[in-house]
């Protein structure tokens, strides 16, 4: 029997986010797959499970992600990925791979899992939701995220003028991931709309780390990787 692979959300930040089933799975899957740094410090999505997970009890898979553009890189280092997954999987061991916020949402489960279908067809893979930090965001801030007809969109900031303030103008609430390296040009279309007031900025939501930032000094910060931004009109 082939082992199945689990993708788990373990949600934002703060563990006792964890949904009831990710921790069953947890419990029940012999082998924790999950993102490891190469420098050796942990991973976010590890240190959501530590309070769940006793190392000594399970096989834990550190498997590490290139953070490359390069294709010649990206192929092989993913391809190594997806051999070490399988090594469990085909001995028969369940794996639960874990991701911060929700498995199906922006997240690296996704890629591993087209490529495990692609190699692979025959291993069964299901997903658990999780919660998103886009909902911790909005529990953590107060804010609604919509209403009625309201429209919501989900961007990945960049570096592109017109497409940004044409996301904020055309919606009702917008969050904004990724948005650490483009904070300077997304307070310049703030301002320019007349809507500083109405942004929040926070940086790895719910979790002990947690920074929520006043707008009004994000000028030339630096922010770090897992920081969103919430513009509700």
């Amino acid at each position: 029997m082939i082992g199945t692979l689990y993708g788990l959300g373990v949600g934002p930040g703060d563990p006792e986010l964890l949904t009831v089933k990710a921790f069953r799975k947890l419990k029940e899957s012999p082998v924790i797959a999950y993102p490891k740094k190469r420098k050796g410090s942990k991973s976010y999505a590890q240190r959501i499970i530590d309070v769940y997970v006793n190392p000594s009890e399970k096989e834990m898979l550190g498997l590490v992600f290139p953070m490359t553009k390069d294709p010649v890189i990206l192929e092989r280092e993913w391809s190594n990925t997806v051999e070490a997954v399988w090594e469990k999987l085909r001995e028969g061991k369940d794996v639960a791979f874990v991701t911060e916020g929700d498995p199906l949402l922006y997240s690296t489960f996704i890629h591993m899992m087209n490529l495990m279908k692609e190699r692979y067809p025959e291993v069964l893979i299901q997903t658990v939701p999780g919660i998103s930090s886009i909902n911790g965001a909005a529990s953590r801030l107060g804010i609604a995220l919509a209403e009625g007809d309201d429209h919501v969109a989900i961007i990945p900031a960049r570096d592109d003028y017109e497409t940004m303030k044409k996301a904020i103008v055309e919606n009702d609430c917008v969050i904004f991931i990724k948005v650490a390296k483009v904070i300077d040009l997304m307070l310049r279309i703030l301002r320019e709309l007349d809507l500083l007031d109405r942004a929040s900025v926070v940086t790895k939501v719910t979790s002990d780390e947690e920074i929520v930032w006043n707008v009004q000094e994000l000028e030339r910060a630096e922010l770090e990787y897992l920081t969103l931004m919430v513009v509700r009109k």
